[in-house]
């Protein structure tokens, strides 16, 4: 007698509303993943805005600092002003030719802090000197050193980390270019000024003729 295997196969319908439901979290976790980056993005965009006016505020701070220490060097080659008690104006004397007291490297001490003697070969003193260094011993000269002048600076409120510096380099004046003799050579001065933002590590250069 032959004896046939029951192969049948047997389905289970689903209820519709099971379905749906598993659908539907499906679509909603989908939406929560998409708001969830958009908000990311969104606070990511919101703090790089934020950053990039910060910073443009402190570039502006620090540009109005060296604008002042160009000032101040002006009023120390001039002797401003007259109640100063520092005042070194007597090495720039209008059309002179003498600038013994400019040093190599710049000095360090004295009435020369921050003078550079002029270097015919290499890098100008500018370039070469590190405005960044506080120290007594600095090759730079501080706002209000020779002029009594005030700066206000430092951690309170939004003002410069640390008040300006400046250096004074003696240059040929292009009037004399036809000058055959070194010692007939007359002198006007290069000012060059670095100024400090909020945050010390944000800083600006900026650099005048000025002819006595």
């Amino acid at each position: 007698m032959l004896k046939f295997l029951d192969l049948s196969v047997k389905f289970t319908v689903l209820p519709r509303a099971s379905k749906e439901r598993g659908a539907s979290l499906i679509v909603v976790m989908l939406l929560l993943v998409i708001v969830s980056i958009l908000g990311i993005s969104g606070v990511q965009i919101s703090m790089m805005a934020e950053r990039g006016t910060r910073n443009d505020r402190d570039t502006q701070i620090a540009w109005q600092s060296t604008e002042a220490a160009l000032m101040d060097a002006e009023f120390d080659i001039l002797g401003q002003p007259a109640s100063s008690s520092t005042k070194r104006n007597s090495i720039f004397k209008r059309g002179s030719t003498d600038i013994s007291q400019f040093v190599q490297d710049c000095g360090t001490s004295g009435n020369t802090i921050g003078l550079c003697a002029l270097n015919a070969t290499g890098k100008p003193a500018w370039l070469a000197v590190d405005f960044t260094i506080t120290a007594n011993n600095a090759p730079t000269t501080v706002f209000g050193t020779y002029t009594g002048r005030t700066f206000p600076s430092g951690n309170a409120g939004i003002q410069p980390a640390q008040p300006p510096r400046y250096v004074i380099e003696p240059i040929p004046d292009p009037s004399m270019s036809r000058t055959k003799d070194p010692k007939d050579v007359k002198y006007i001065y290069r000012i060059t000024a670095m100024g400090f933002g909020p945050n010390a590590d944000t800083q600006t250069v900026s650099q005048v003729i000025f002819r006595n």
